[in-house]
């Protein structure tokens, strides 16, 4: 899911993530990502933190007592959590990154992390015994 207010934006990046063949629902607020989480879960959610009133870390909230394997990457255009608290806000956070950033690039981000694989998973395990 894509939750982006600027509608080009969210239709760039839907699209290119579309183009790697990854299921997209693109949302423009807060509410309708609240009440597509309530539907649905996604492997990953891509939310641009300047929503309204903070409510992106709402959405992230939900998202994660909802569907907790959710993985959730956050976009910004400013300065607003560049020390790296946003992990402590959400935890369910993955990564942050620049609005700015490639579409290409952030495609790529997100078949990472919807490979089907949640970090919790993502543990070694021993070699199977024969």
């Amino acid at each position: 899911m894509i939750v982006e207010p600027d509608a080009d934006l969210g239709r760039l990046w839907a699209r290119h993530l579309e183009h790697l063949d990854i299921d997209v629902v693109l949302t423009a607020t807060a509410p309708a990502a609240v009440t597509a989480l309530e539907a649905g879960g996604f492997d990953v959610i891509v939310i641009n933190l300047e929503q309204d009133n903070g409510s992106a870390l709402a959405v992230a909230d939900v998202a994660s007592l909802r569907h907790p394997r959710a993985n959730v990457v956050f976009v910004t255009s400013g300065r607003f959590f560049s020390d790296g608290s946003i992990f402590a806000f959400s935890g369910n956070a993955r990564m942050m990154v620049q609005s700015t950033t490639p579409p290409d690039d952030l495609a790529q981000i997100v078949r990472h992390y919807g490979s089907g694989v949640s970090p919790a998973d993502a543990v070694p395990q021993s070699p199977a015994k024969d």
